[in-house]
């Protein structure tokens, strides 16, 4: 198989690596040429992976008809807000039977559609044609091929599978599923709660705090999930938990970065000027919170990022208004 991963930030350059290492050829699209000549010369990405050296089969080009030739796997690596856009002029390029694999974690502001309904409805190919990969994605620890897992899910499970073999290495274990909407909440919803932790962090509070806001947001993200009609396993799992924990414990993590520029004080747009590439969770809070409303799901902690974020509460209000709130059982439908 040949692929082709549109998109050389630091997760859409580590999911090169990974494949490549994992024997499947890799075609690299950027849109920098700067960017492309230090992949192709040099070995590395210096913008978003400095110090890490890339394979030598790995070859970038910022030609995307070049990239998408022959391939069989088209994965596709850009902000969640600028998909649509983006691949409409790519959709006459990529092959007929090639499998469409997002790597984006999101909801697309104005349709509250995920990444993979973009795809389809895009491109114009059937669910069994689009997958998608969650799980705990820390982009700079998988590049220094540290172990790690996560998930890749079709609805297609031979889909799946193909996908899985091309891309499971000595480093990285992907488990398949056919879930594909928990997948894609557990990576979008989980942004949004990372940023709460971050302001969290910023506010000087301690560990029960952290592991409050992680397991609420599991409680969230698995009711919002239960209502939309996934599959509840997928929560406890890769895509659900794991993905939560490691965003929100890690430093590395962009999305609890930027939670912790607003704890600090910084607008909005400040914290974006610090924030060197895309916190999905910025915007993705207010369409996971519409589709909350439409599911009759109540998510007080999206709630209040997501009005923090729309400049409609302080900090300070947004911690109120969560503590403010009345004592319930800990499990009781849509209600806790």
């Amino acid at each position: 198989m040949k692929a082709a991963v549109l998109g050389a930030g630091s997760w859409g350059t580590t999911f090169a690596q990974v494949l490549c290492d994992a024997g499947t050829p890799v075609t690299l699209w950027a849109r920098r040429a700067d960017t492309v000549d230090a992949i192709n010369d040099l070995h590395e990405n210096p913008r978003y992976l400095q110090g890490i050296t890339l394979p030598q089969t790995l070859t970038a080009t910022t030609d995307v008809a070049a990239a998408l030739d022959g391939a069989d796997l088209v994965l596709l690596a850009v902000p969640a807000q600028t998909l649509r856009d983006q691949l409409t002029p790519w959709r006459p390029l990529i092959p007929a039977n090639a499998l469409l694999v997002s790597l984006m974690k999101g909801i697309e502001h104005g349709s509250d559609k995920r990444m993979s309904e973009v795809i389809m409805e895009t491109a114009s190919v059937p669910p069994a044609q689009v997958a998608v990969i969650s799980g705990p994605n820390l982009a700079r620890e998988i590049a220094e091929r540290q172990v790690a897992a996560s998930v890749v899910a079709c609805s297609d499970e031979m889909s799946a599978r193909l996908l899985q073999r091309a891309c499971h290495t000595g480093y990285f274990r992907p488990y398949w599923n056919t879930d594909v909407l928990g997948c894609e909440l557990g990576g979008t919803v989980k942004n949004v709660i990372a940023l709460a932790v971050g302001i969290a962090v910023a506010l000087g509070l301690g560990d029960n705090t952290k592991a409050t806001l992680i397991t609420r947001g599991l409680a969230e993200m698995a009711r919002l999930g239960e209502a939309m009609g996934a599959d509840p396993r997928t929560f406890a799992g890769l895509a659900g938990m794991g993905d939560l924990v490691a965003t929100c414990s890690s430093p590395l993590s962009r999305n609890r970065r930027f939670g912790e520029y607003l704890g600090q004080g910084m607008n909005v747009a400040q914290a974006k000027e610090r924030t060197t590439q895309t916190a999905e969770g910025v915007t993705s809070c207010a369409p996971v919170l519409e589709l909350a409303r439409k599911y009759g799901v109540e998510m007080p902690i999206t709630e209040a990022v997501a009005a923090l974020i729309a400049g409609h509460l302080s900090v300070g209000e947004a911690a109120a208004l969560l503590m403010a709130r009345s004592a319930k059982p800990e499990w009781y439908g849509t209600e806790v």
